[in-house]
């Protein structure tokens, strides 16, 4: 029997976040690849698949100290992000672009071919909102990287449950999911279409070295990977 993957390796930053925990679940259930790296701060607790992963725990604030944990991996997702309500301006900056660009620096020295990095709609650098605009900023800096191939993916709102209590967002996700049904594509997307798309991307052979799915994109490439169990 083939080993899973065909052999080859990913990681995974930012695993303990919305997109990150169902994007994790994905690439198990599909046994994408022979082996999975989590890349973060602290390790989790993860039940049955505790054997199926390996977890690399690193110091964010002395990211090039741990360039081991970005060695040998064809492909890296990130879905690393944290909010300006949690962190502060600077902390949300920090996050969201600095460590992001850092560790696709890292990973393109350690051999990593495919970057796949998950944003957000309406991401520009010369935006006068700060999210955008940094969104925009770590986009650009992913590029310079120089990977064989970088995918960018934008999604609207993320429909999702959140373990983190977000009022009004949870107030947003109310309305846009009643609209969702109306118009699916149009202003959020359920974070599982999300997880799916970035594991077709990575499945899938691209056309161009840098690719850029907004959200209709990502509704349409979450909606090829068949669902779990079909």
């Amino acid at each position: 029997m083939a080993a899973a993957g065909g052999g080859r390796s990913c990681f995974v930053l930012g695993a303990s976040g919305e997109t990150g925990r169902v994007l994790l679940r994905e690439l198990l259930a599909r046994r994408a690849f022979a082996r999975v790296t989590l890349i973060g701060r602290r390790r989790l607790s993860l039940g049955e698949a505790e054997g199926a992963v390996e977890q690399a725990v690193v110091d964010f604030e002395r990211l090039g100290e741990h360039a081991a944990a970005f060695q040998g991996h064809d492909v890296g997702f990130c879905c690393l992000g944290t909010t300006r309500a949690r962190a502060g301006a600077d902390g949300f900056v920090r996050v969201d672009r600095d460590y992001v660009a850092q560790a696709a620096e890292l990973a393109r020295a350690g051999g990593c071919k495919h970057f796949i990095l998950q944003s957000s709609r309406g991401a520009n650098a010369q935006s006068r909102f700060l999210y955008l605009r940094v969104k925009g900023e770590v986009e650009n800096l992913v590029q310079a990287v120089g990977f064989d191939r970088c995918t960018i993916l934008r999604p609207a709102v993320l429909l999702c449950r959140r373990q983190e209590s977000r009022p009004m967002e949870w107030i947003a996700q109310q309305f846009l999911g009643a609209v969702a049904r109306l118009f699916p594509t149009a202003y959020s997307v359920p974070v599982e279409m999300v997880a799916r798309a970035m594991v077709a991307c990575a499945l899938q052979p691209g056309e161009r070295k840098v690719e850029v799915l907004e959200n209709g994109a990502i509704h349409e490439l979450g909606k090829e990977v068949p669902q779990q169990g079909t």
